[in-house]
């Protein structure tokens, strides 16, 4: 994990709850990600029990997303591209567990999906959670006139206008597809609702679905950040 774990010391703490307005207008990167660094700390025993190899796996997303707060939160101003390539980076370099790997992966997807975006808005967030739940794997693109997408779904089930449906896109292969619509079923027999059953679809094809306390600690990070995300579009 980061080198500051050796000196007892963690990461900065996330500066907020709620989701605050950045300097180009859109959502602050740094409350995005403390948002879920604060959902991650509520649940730390939780995930720490769920890794049955290691035990520490909630004490590493904790500290991983309380660093990703800080080092976004020190890039106030520049583009989300920009953030988000930092972060992947940094996270590279200071951690190590299996885990921050993964997340750099996704960061440095995100990093690319958001090239030209000047901000975070409701529009384009959702791009976020499918980047960092995909773990930098090929993900569905938000469909023209859409909102029966999985994404727009997973927003709908949030502020329960609307419920996660399964539908064929370009950005996916079929493979790809049966295996987000099964994870959904799957979840839903499991007795979970409309929102995490979507969460645990966008994670099955990628690394964080082949582990059980890796899907776990991102149904909370999935979560956390579409409740932001709605929070936002609400505005």
């Amino acid at each position: 994990m980061p080198q500051n774990s050796r000196t007892g010391r963690k990461a900065g703490a996330p500066r907020g709850s709620a989701t605050q307005p950045s300097a180009r207008g859109g959502a602050d990167l740094s409350s995005l990600f403390g948002v879920a660094a604060q959902a991650l700390a509520a649940n730390q025993g939780a995930l720490n029990q769920a890794d049955a190899q290691n035990g520490n796996h909630g004490d590493n997303m904790v500290q991983m997303f309380n660093m990703l707060t800080q080092v976004m939160g020190e890039q106030k101003g520049a583009s989300p591209t920009q953030q988000l390539n930092n972060a992947s980076q940094y996270l590279s370099q200071h951690a190590t567990s299996g885990s921050s790997k993964v997340y750099a992966q996704g960061l440095a997807q995100a990093a690319q999906q958001f090239q030209g975006q000047k901000s975070i808005n409701p529009d384009n967030a959702m791009m976020l959670v499918q980047s960092l739940l995909g773990g930098g794997q090929p993900a569905p693109q938000q469909q023209m006139g859409g909102g029966a997408d999985l994404l727009g779904s997973l927003l709908g089930a949030v502020t329960q206008s609307q419920q996660p449906q399964q539908q064929q896109d370009n950005g996916i292969d079929a493979g790809d597809l049966l295996s987000a619509g099964m994870a959904f079923m799957n979840a839903k027999n499991q007795g979970q609702d409309n929102l995490q059953a979507g969460l645990s679809a966008l994670m099955a094809a990628g690394p964080l679905g082949q582990s059980s306390h890796r899907q776990q600690s991102g149904q909370v990070v999935g979560n956390a950040l579409m409740q932001a995300i709605s929070a936002m579009a609400k505005k």
